[in-house]
């Protein structure tokens, strides 16, 4: 019998790593049977500054994941993250196409392009597309749930959660983990990746923010709905968090790591302890209660902020969140819906997991897809393989 698996690699700029998951052909959940890790090196805030250390990296990682899954790796799931890493929504309007008024996938394709041209020029150059999702339909100025297709009327409208990333950021990140000998089966921006094991469907339709808080960025991916309609990236993280405890209590930066989640079993002042975190946990949060409040959604969250990635084990911030925001604040669990718990405790590997998830089942995350981006970066790696053996 066939074993159905995916992988799913994480670049971060702190650590890559690595989730091998398998489908139950019992039960069809999810099971993970193989996790690696290894220490980023040759990245900054998500770029690449050095390839073949990045290169390095994600060897060393998937060798892990390989020896604990007893699975070679031959391709994987990828995720998107970083700065260069954003969200545009835009909205357009099309006449429908057909004399009897009824609306078919030319109609619903011409709308999309319409909004992806209102995309502003500094978020088009030199950026590629890797989710188109909508958010709502309107058909005759009504609002419609589900696919417009087969409803009748003349006037069809939509609003469009655009992500996009840097194109040569993209590119630098698939060409490293192909030069690691890994073909990239598709690619996801790195918070949506995240969502898929953290939030439930419930939490997903009554409108809740997840945050990302990785060593050097914070990214938040807003649901509503069921659908993501927004997503934002801060270039601040839980790196400032350990520098600015280092440079306070002056300590080393690994016994500030240890202070930074309550883990070093050492006494520090706590009330200066408490002021140097609560001030750079506060500044991120207003980062994203600013967001909130340009999407007119500050305080209008019922599922509130669930937190995660590496820097959620920082003391007292589900707290800070919640007195900062106005909302419901709570630490992520990995959870994918109708899975049942996995062994993996630490938030910090959701995006991973979260990429089998995707890979697992793509039938039912076809919105995220970014099939073409992949499909060409597939040529060009061949090509490119092609080319070498001709090099001295």
């Amino acid at each position: 019998m066939t074993r159905h698996i995916a992988v799913g690699i994480d670049i971060g700029s702190y650590q890559i790593k690595v989730v091998v998951a398998e489908s139950d052909p019992q039960t069809n959940t999810p099971r993970i049977i193989g996790t690696g890790i290894a220490e980023s090196k040759g990245l900054r805030h998500g770029y690449i500054m050095n390839a073949s250390e990045v290169v390095r990296s994600i060897k060393k990682a998937a060798a892990q994941a390989e020896k604990t899954s007893g699975i070679k790796i031959k391709k994987a799931f990828l995720a998107i993250g970083g700065v260069g890493l954003t969200g545009n929504v835009c909205q357009g309007a099309v006449m429908v196409s057909r004399g009897d008024s009824e609306i078919t996938d030319l109609d619903v394709k011409k709308v999309q392009e319409v909004c992806e041209a209102e995309i502003p020029p500094a978020f088009s150059l030199n950026r590629k597309i890797i989710h188109t999702i909508p958010i709502a339909y309107r058909i005759d100025s009504r609002t419609v749930m589900g696919r417009p297709q087969g409803m009748k009327g003349l006037k069809l409208e939509t609003r469009i959660l655009f992500v996009s990333a840097l194109e040569q950021h993209l590119n630098d990140l698939i060409a490293a983990v192909g030069d690691a000998g890994i073909i990239v089966e598709d690619v996801m921006a790195a918070p949506i990746a995240a969502s898929l094991v953290t939030l439930n469907k419930a939490q997903k339709v009554a409108g809740v923010v997840l945050a990302n808080i990785g060593a050097e960025t914070v990214s938040i991916v807003v649901f509503e709905n069921d659908v993501p309609i927004s997503l934002e990236v801060f270039p601040i993280g839980s790196n400032d968090i350990t520098n600015d405890i280092a440079l306070g209590l002056k300590i080393p930066l690994e016994e500030a790591e240890k202070v930074k989640t309550g883990s070093n079993g050492s006494s520090y002042p706590r009330k200066k302890l408490e002021e140097i975190i609560g001030a750079r946990l506060s500044d991120i949060f207003e980062l994203i209660d600013s967001h909130l409040k340009k999407i007119n959604r500050n305080g209008m969250l019922p599922a509130g902020i669930v937190i995660t990635g590496g820097g959620s084990g920082t003391v007292s911030i589900e707290d800070q969140a919640k007195d900062t925001l106005k909302l419901p604040s709570r630490i992520a669990d990995l959870v994918a819906d109708g899975a049942p718990r996995t062994q993996i405790k630490d938030s910090m590997w959701s995006v991973a997991y979260g990429l089998c998830i995707f890979g697992l089942n793509a039938g039912d995350h076809d919105g995220y897809r970014a099939g073409n981006i992949i499909k060409f970066n597939k040529i060009w790696q061949k090509g490119w393989k092609w080319i070498q053996q001709f090099l001295p």
